[in-house]
């Protein structure tokens, strides 16, 4: 009885060993299937990450292109509100009590005595002001004369004459204005000068003086 069992117990135990390599071939097959797709995975993550960082690579050149255009342009801004700020005042000599004149010819009036001078436009060296843009301009000047003496000073535009003053040999001390608004390009040249056989005085108290700023830009 027990020999007629052998067999089928034989057979029973090597049923189990294949059952039990089928297992184990099934679980190293879904090991390796499950490595194949965390593969597949971490290769589309990269991939994803690569392209985000093209994405962010274009952004930045973007971003950089368009600081660049903004700080050219808040440059060119300031530059231009820098032009715009023109002024001017002026006095005829560095100390009071001296005269100027006469001459046989005109002459330029220099004013050497400089109140303000934004933008730098005017140059005391020559008494010229060169317009730094085009715009409208206000200019006034301010002649101061004493008694028996004639005065007459003239403002000029690139050498022609756009305003006078004038008096001619008064009792007492005497001062004379006028005023012009112009429309000047850029690096034109207003000045004023004196005629000739006439004095222009600066006191203490009353200067011979030229003046001007930019009203608006054009």
């Amino acid at each position: 009885m027990q020999h007629r069992n052998r067999p089928y117990k034989a057979t029973k135990m090597l049923a189990a060993q294949k059952m039990l390599l089928l297992l184990c071939a099934g679980v190293s097959l879904a090991h390796d299937l499950t490595t194949s797709a965390q593969l597949k995975d971490i290769e589309e993550r990269l991939r994803a990450t690569e392209e985000t960082l093209k994405e962010l690579k274009i952004e930045n050149e973007a971003l950089r292109i368009f600081t660049k255009a903004l700080s050219d342009t808040l440059e060119s801004i300031q530059a231009e509100n820098k032009a715009k700020r023109v002024a001017f005042s002026a006095g005829l000599l560095s100390s009071g009590e001296q005269k100027i004149g006469p001459f046989d010819i005109r002459k330029p009036l220099v004013y050497q005595k400089i109140f303000t001078n934004t933008g730098n436009a005017y140059d005391s060296n020559t008494g010229t002001f060169t317009a730094p843009v085009k715009g409208i301009y206000f200019f006034r000047f301010y002649a101061h004369g004493h008694p028996f003496n004639q005065v007459a000073v003239s403002l000029y535009k690139n050498n022609q004459i756009q305003c006078s003053v004038f008096f001619l040999k008064p009792e007492t001390n005497a001062n004379g204005s006028n005023a012009v608004v112009l429309s000047l390009e850029k690096g034109d040249e207003v000045n004023t000068q004196l005629w000739e056989n006439s004095w222009v005085y600066d006191d203490e108290s009353s200067y011979t003086s030229f003046s001007g700023f930019l009203l608006f830009p054009l």
